[in-house]
């Protein structure tokens, strides 16, 4: 069962100041906004909702993306139900789309190499 808008929307915010935390910045308290890094003058990328942020973390991080479809990895010709990214799996129905669930993978595959000893930035 996928969760509400609001309830998706803080999921995703909250990978991304785990993202930014692993980076090393501060991540100030925030109401409305997605939150601001150091001096709060500089809003946090929105890595699991914006291909401009989460774009340059595939190349950045080496990030091997691939699609599972009905009948197996690449085979078919249905839309893929999950997305193993590096290495971790996401599911496309716990997402609004593919685009989601596919940014939200990449996050959360940089989060996971990052968390065990990958490269920083």
């Amino acid at each position: 069962m996928r969760m509400s808008d609001e309830e998706y929307f803080r999921s995703c915010v909250a990978r991304e100041r785990q993202l930014a935390h692993l980076l090393g910045h501060k991540v100030e308290e925030f109401y409305e906004d997605a939150g601001t890094l150091w001096d709060g003058t500089v809003a946090m990328p929105k890595w699991t909702r914006n291909w401009a942020a989460c774009g340059p973390l595939i190349a950045e991080y080496e990030i091997d993306v691939r699609f599972e479809r009905e009948g197996g990895v690449g085979h078919g010709h249905g839309h893929g139900h999950c997305i193993h990214a590096g290495a971790v799996t996401v599911q496309v129905s716990d997402h609004p789309d593919r685009q989601h669930a596919l940014m939200y993978a990449v996050v959360k595959a940089v989060v996971h190499l990052l968390e065990h000893g990958g490269k920083k930035r």
